[in-house]
Parts: C-alpha cells; sequence; structure tokens
C-alpha cells in the first residue's frame, strides 16, 4: 500500500515538472493589434471655412477697412503682402461652402459680408440674430502695413491690431483692445475694458487719445517721443517709467473738461493783467456751459430710450393682433459718458509735441518707453 501511494506521489511530481517545462519553453501569444479609433461623430457644420481675399482698387494709395461687429474676436495684422485676408469661423455669405452631405441651409445663418469700393474694405456681420448666434465669431484679417482700420464693437469681444503704419479707431462695449508696434494715429473707446497700446513712433500731427470707463490703460512710447501729455483718472493712480527731466507734469483737481491753463491779457489802457477773478469768472461760465450741454446729452438719451421703449410695446401690440412673434429689435448704439472730476497729470515729454490723451474712470493709467 505504501509503494503504491509513493509511486502515486511521484507521478503527480513528474506531471507538474512537465507542466512547468511546457510553460518555459511555449511563447507568449502575441499582443493583440490596438483597436482602430472610432470614426469621430460628423458636425452638423462644416469647420473648415475658406479665407477670402480682396485687393484694394488703388494699391498704389493706403486703403482703409471698416468692421463693424456686433460680438466678435477682432485680430488685424499689417503684412507685406498687397491685398486683405479674412478668416474667420463664420462664412462669407458671398461665398457660400458646399456641405460634405449635401444639405443645404434654408434659415439665415450668421454670416459675414467683405465688400471693396474706392479703396475701402467694409465688413460686416449678418444673418437671424448675429448678437446671440455670432457671440463666438472670430475674425482675422492680414492686410498692407499702410492700412487705416476703423472698428466698432457694439456688445463686446476682444480687438487686437498690430504691425500698422495706417490710423487706427477702434470703439468697443465690453472688451480688451490691444495695440501693438503701430506708427500711425489712434482713438480708443472702450465702455469696460483694458487698453494695451504700444508705439513704433509718434509723428507730428498724429494725436493718441485713449478711454476707457472701467479698465487700466498702460501705454508705450519710444524714449525719444516728443508729445504733450493729459492724464486723467477718477479712481486709480498714475505712473511712468520717463525720469523727471523728460516728462514735466504738474498734478491739479479736474474741473469738467476745461484746462487750468488761464492766458493772462494785458490792458491796452492800464497796461495791468486781468485778474484772478475775472480769469476764474470765465472758468465757471464755460463749466456752466458744459453742465447744461452734458444735461442736453442726457436728455436726449433718455428721449431715445423712452422712444425706442415705444416703439418695442407697439411692436408688441402688432405681434400679439397677428399672432406672430415678436422680432428681436437691434441694440442701442453705445455712448461713452464724458469723464468729469478726478485728477489731471499733464506736461511736455522731451519738449512737447503731438497730443497724447488718456482717461480712465475706474484704473491706473501707465505711460512707459516702449522696449526695444
Amino acid at each position: 500500500m505504501k509503494t503504491k501511494l509513493r509511486f502515486s506521489i511521484c507521478l503527480f511530481c513528474l506531471a507538474a515538472v512537465a507542466s512547468l517545462m511546457r510553460a518555459a519553453v511555449t511563447p507568449a501569444p502575441a499582443a493583440l493589434p490596438p483597436a482602430a479609433p472610432a470614426p469621430a461623430p460628423a458636425d452638423d457644420e462644416d469647420t473648415a471655412l475658406s479665407p477670402t481675399s480682396l485687393k484694394f482698387s488703388d494699391p498704389a494709395k493706403p486703403g482703409k477697412i471698416k468692421l463693424r461687429v456686433m460680438w466678435g474676436d477682432v485680430t488685424i495684422t499689417g503684412t507685406d503682402t498687397p491685398e486683405v485676408t479674412i478668416v474667420s469661423n463664420i462664412k462669407n455669405k458671398n461665398a457660400p461652402e458646399k456641405r460634405a452631405d449635401g444639405l443645404r441651409r434654408l434659415d439665415d445663418e450668421v454670416t459675414y459680408t467683405a465688400t471693396e469700393k474706392d479703396n475701402v474694405i467694409t465688413i460686416d456681420l449678418t444673418g437671424d440674430s448675429p448678437a446671440a448666434a455670432a457671440s463666438g465669431a472670430t475674425l482675422a484679417i492680414t492686410t498692407p502695413h499702410t492700412t487705416s482700420v476703423v472698428v466698432e464693437n457694439s456688445l463686446g469681444g476682444s480687438v487686437d491690431v498690430k504691425n500698422l503704419v495706417g490710423d487706427v479707431e477702434i470703439r468697443s462695449l465690453n472688451g480688451e483692445v490691444t495695440l501693438d508696434r503701430i506708427s500711425g494715429s489712434a482713438l480708443v473707446e472702450t465702455m469696460n475694458g483694458e487698453i494695451h497700446a504700444s508705439f513704433v513712433k509718434v509723428a507730428e500731427g498724429r494725436p493718441l487719445s485713449f478711454t476707457s470707463m472701467n479698465g487700466e490703460i498702460d501705454v508705450r512710447v519710444p524714449a525719444d517721443t516728443k508729445a504733450n501729455v493729459r492724464l486723467r483718472t477718477q479712481n486709480g493712480a498714475v505712473y511712468t517709467d520717463f525720469d523727471e527731466k523728460a516728462l514735466v507734469t504738474k498734478t491739479e483737481a479736474a474741473r469738467g473738461h476745461i484746462s487750468s491753463h488761464v492766458r493772462v491779457v494785458t490792458s491796452n489802457s492800464t497796461g495791468k493783467s486781468t485778474s484772478e477773478v475775472e480769469a476764474d469768472w470765465h472758468n465757471d461760465v464755460k463749466e456752466a456751459i458744459r453742465e447744461a450741454a452734458q444735461a442736453g446729452a442726457e436728455a436726449a438719451r433718455e428721449a431715445a430710450r423712452a422712444a425706442r421703449e415705444a416703439a418695442h410695446a407697439a411692436r408688441e401690440g402688432i405681434a400679439e393682433a397677428n399672432g406672430t412673434p415678436i422680432p428681436p429689435m437691434p441694440p442701442m448704439p453705445h455712448v461713452i459718458p464724458s469723464l468729469s472730476g478726478g485728477k489731471v497729470v499733464s506736461g511736455p515729454l522731451n519738449g512737447g509735441g503731438p497730443e497724447i490723451q488718456i482717461a480712465t474712470m475706474n484704473g491706473t493709467i501707465t505711460l512707459r518707453k516702449t522696449q526695444p
């Protein structure tokens, strides 16, 4: 009995050893190839849109771009190319793209138009409710360096302009405005947003003006710039890296738009100068006129609001009577109110020259040297 038990144990051990040997010499199965990625679902809209190219009718003369958008991010870059190219994530209405699935859209989608006449290229957003549908619109434009640009962004979005010699005019409601390596004049107004501007040069007769109701303003000009500087802020500080010999300033409380400088005139009969009392009286008269004009402007705005509300009520009544939906009304154009109060820092930079005016209601102002 013991002999049979020992014999069974030996057979079990031999079988186990054989099994281990087979496992050692048998190659491991080859790894399975990676699974092919699942095809991406087809987008409802085409994403690859062809750029639009236009030429100025007289390339020998500087052209101008007028851009009107309700909401979107805009980038304009000066290049050495003779034509203007527009790359956007919305379609050019005059160059419809064909869909791969053969479908065509029946409603009026949000698109843009670009036309040229008399060396002016006009770009507009069009379509059903462009304010809402185009909230993610982007427009990247390349243009000759000498082009002047006018951008009106009535609701919001960032605006970037760079490498231009031509004049720049930007009006925006909400969004940051950036100018980089600019050589022409500049007028920038935004209700809510920071302004950053860097200039290659400031030429005679090419003034610079920057206004933001809420947002810091940072302007850089070459160290040898000659200009008359006027910096104004209601709630914020004013900084510069120009030394006190290059930029000689005085700080004073602001009184509306009236300059504190009073020219002293001489009477022909007495040879005595006009009294300070008379000078103050003249300033008070000017201040009263300014306040009256401001009150009149506010009254006009209130009248416009009342007319708009009445028009909207009439539209509601007509729509209710006809059983049709109320069409959306376009937004009122924004008006940046006049800045008043605060403090003004003014003076000549390197002896004086073109005007540089910077104003913000709430924000810091910095005037510094352009970095080489």
